[in-house]
């Protein structure tokens, strides 16, 4: 991970021993520790590149600190807010399914598009306001089992 961060040039080239190993000093450890916390944090690598900048500037200004901070922070919450919304309906879909190993799965139906929601339906069994283009697609019919198939 370093020599990434060498090479997109988050951290300088170091000091080379005689050996030609790399040699780090201690302002190199505290600037990668410095990377390593805004990565735990999120931040992404263009970001980090200013907040570098910011950090060795002397006459920094707080405030082009705290933009770059809540522009994060706004885009992490949305990201918040979307990965909700998926939790909430995956969380649906695994208490509408039974599991009792029927071949019907309203999972795999909602995936494919054949459940009611996403063939445009409201619970009522009208359509829905968002219908997709081209209208509502087939409706799903479960599949016989092996079981099922065999004679009697």
């Amino acid at each position: 991970m370093i020599r990434y961060y060498e090479e997109i040039r988050l951290l300088p080239p170091p000091a080379r021993q005689a050996s030609g190993y790399r040699d780090y000093g201690e302002t190199d450890v505290h600037r990668l520790r410095f990377v390593r916390r805004a990565r735990d944090l999120g931040f992404e690598i263009d970001r980090i590149k200013d907040l570098l900048r910011l950090w060795s500037e002397r006459d920094r200004s707080n405030a082009a600190v705290k933009t770059i901070t809540l522009t994060h922070l706004a885009a992490l919450e949305e990201r918040r807010r979307a990965l909700d919304e998926v939790i909430g309906v995956l969380r649906h879909l695994a208490e509408s399914c039974e599991g009792d190993g029927r071949p019907h799965c309203p999972i795999i139906a909602d995936l494919d598009g054949t459940a009611p929601a996403a063939r445009g339906e409201s619970s009522a069994g009208g359509p829905a306001a968002d219908v997709p283009r081209g209208g509502p697609r087939k409706r799903w019919k479960p599949r016989p089992t092996c079981a099922s198939r065999a004679a009697p």
